[in-house]
């Protein structure tokens, strides 16, 4: 999707932009614009190549239906950009495209608004195939509604007979286009979801669990994956540094490894469309065996950032997962201030403070028991050996006078094949023999 790219960080220097919003109290609390969230919204910029030269921030009883900011306004807006010699207005509240057109066209440069921003970061930071097609149909989805007016050709009657068909505008065609492209697009992505299952499946029949990384962008995702299986993924204090997942092993004992897997960071106001295209990979929070839920304590806005992570992991159906609270960045804070309790534990993922006790939790949360033992099979039992192979992990197989098998058993194998052990299991062989 070269053409809904902005590329701002492709000029020489980044591009100058005008930051602007509107605070209504007929908007809600995450559609509106307020102080903290242009901060965070300049934050995005720098993220994307440009910067922040000027800010305008308006308090009004509705927004406007043409322009969304009031007229006397949006001729602020425009004296500003003028005066800074700016490039691009942003805005932190969602545009409808008629009032997108209408600014652009008023002030005399590109809007946007943040969805578009963040779609833009999207693009530019996703590099496995997966996360480009997510990314690319999120854009798709965008820009649909907003075609009209984007290109002045768009209107015109393309003339050529026999190459789009006679009396059929541009726009139409476009249109026809790029819906054909979006269900090209989310076919693709069903087959991601179709192999995804196949290695759920395939993972819950080894009983490996799984645990996801989840959080607000720049809380230290990253960090953490780095600090507990040395992933060294890049780690930067910048948002959405970390687009395409990634899964390592962590072994928590001889006998427990777990896949952890860090996700894509949330953030207040993400593009609807954006979290439908990237279900294909968020669906894995649904069937993970524990969620571990990074907030920054560093930031005065934790607790509000902390909320929307929350809306979100509800509207991927993966509220009831059980869940561990990490405050992260406690390097930085007074650990007093911050919540306590079974499921929640206090660190620093760069410092390693606080990291043995997660390790711990997290033992007692996935260790299912299993052991490693040393079977010896009489032949006549050597359907046990399938079963293994279905219900527990076998390392080796032997055939001498016995079947010989060394596997990783759970319980449930376990009681199966109690009378066969000889190595292992110590503990638990008196258990079962009591």
């Amino acid at each position: 999707m070269k053409e809904l790219e902005l590329n701002l960080n492709t000029r020489e220097g980044a591009t100058p932009t005008i930051l602007a919003g509107l605070n209504s109290p007929v908007l809600t609390g995450e559609q509106n614009a307020t102080e903290a969230s242009l901060e965070e919204l300049e934050a995005l910029l720098e993220t994307a190549g440009g910067k922040s030269v000027g800010t305008v921030l308006q308090n009004k009883a509705t927004p406007d239906p043409k322009f969304f900011l009031g007229e006397g306004k949006v001729q602020e807006l425009k004296d500003l950009a003028h005066a800074m010699k700016a490039e691009l207005v942003v805005f932190d509240n969602d545009l409808s495209p008629s009032q997108q057109r209408a600014l652009t066209e008023a002030v005399g440069l590109p809007v946007l608004d943040r969805s578009a921003l963040i779609l833009d970061i999207f693009a530019q930071r996703a590099r496995t195939k997966e996360g480009r097609l997510q990314v690319e149909l999120a854009q798709y989805k965008y820009l649909l509604p907003r075609l009209t007016g984007m290109w002045k050709h768009l209107e015109r009657q393309e003339g050529a007979i026999g190459t789009r068909g006679p009396g059929e505008t541009q726009l139409e065609t476009d249109r026809r286009i790029i819906r054909r492209k979006i269900t090209k697009l989310e076919e693709e992505l069903k087959e991601v979801r179709r192999v995804r299952a196949t290695q759920r499946v395939k993972r819950e029949k080894n009983e490996i669990p799984v645990v996801a990384i989840v959080g607000y962008t720049n809380a230290g995702k990253s960090t953490l994956l780095n600090t507990l299986t040395g992933a060294g993924i890049p780690a930067n204090n910048r948002l959405f540094d970390t687009l395409d997942t990634t899964t390592r092993t962590l072994e928590l004992s001889d006998t427990c490894t777990v896949l952890i897997s860090d996700t894509v960071g949330f953030i207040s106001k993400l593009p609807h469309h954006l979290v439908e295209a990237f279900k294909a990979t968020l669906e894995e929070l649904e069937f993970a065996d524990l969620l571990l839920h990074v907030i920054d304590a560093s930031d005065p806005l934790w607790r509000e950032q902390a909320e929307v992570v929350e809306r979100l992991i509800a509207e991927l159906h993966a509220g009831d997962t059980p869940r561990l609270d990490l405050y992260n960045k406690a390097d930085l804070v007074t650990e007093e201030i911050l919540p306590h309790g079974e499921d929640v534990v206090t660190l620093s993922a760069k410092t390693g403070q606080g990291v043995d006790t997660l390790l711990e939790k997290l033992r007692q949360r996935l260790d299912k028991g299993t052991v490693r033992v040393t079977l010896s099979l009489p032949y006549d039992k050597g359907g046990l050996v399938d079963m293994l192979y279905r219900e527990a992990k076998v390392e080796s197989v032997e055939y001498g006078d016995t079947i010989q098998v060394v596997a990783l058993c759970s319980p449930k194998p376990l009681g199966q094949v109690k009378g066969f052990v000889v190595d292992g299991w110590k503990e638990e062989k008196e258990f079962w023999e009591e």
